[in-house]
């Protein structure tokens, strides 16, 4: 059975593995451990930066994700962000970020949330057809970035 809820500070460890994982999967990056795991505890600190989410197989955590928060002046309201989504191989496919994400959706709608945004690689066709699936839309807006080494 699958359960949806807002991670704890006990949930670190994992949350942060996941991360170092998702790094080399997608980026073929190996994070520095000493750093990923001060980034993912800022978060349980320090409330305003975000806050985690985790999807549970039978007590075991599968699935994890992170919202950070974007101000909208346009819409007097928050926006959501999806980050650090990571889904254990073996429970892809099997709905479980479908139900974290309708579970994020109606948790947002509750809290007046003006919507829900994620960025997704250009070459992850996989996860962008999950998304679509969901309702999502790819917008008009390109990202552009710089990112300290």
């Amino acid at each position: 059975m699958i359960t949806i809820r807002k991670a704890t500070p006990e949930d670190a460890d994992v949350i942060v593995d996941f991360q170092q994982k998702m790094a080399r999967e997608t980026e073929h990056m190996t994070l520095v451990h000493e750093i990923i795991n001060k980034g993912v505890n800022a978060v349980f600190t320090d409330s305003t930066r975000g806050q985690y989410w985790v999807a549970e197989d039978n007590g075991k955590v599968v699935a994890s994700l992170l919202i950070t928060y974007e101000w909208s002046d346009w819409r007097n309201s928050n926006v959501w962000w999806l980050q650090s989504v990571y889904v254990l191989p073996a429970f892809r496919r099997t709905g479980i970020f479908r139900s974290m994400y309708q579970y994020i959706k109606d948790e947002a709608y509750k809290c007046g949330v003006a919507g829900l945004r994620l960025y997704v690689e250009t070459n992850n066709s996989r996860a962008q057809k999950t998304y679509e699936t969901l309702g999502m839309k790819s917008e008009h807006y390109t990202m552009y970035e710089w990112m300290k080494k």
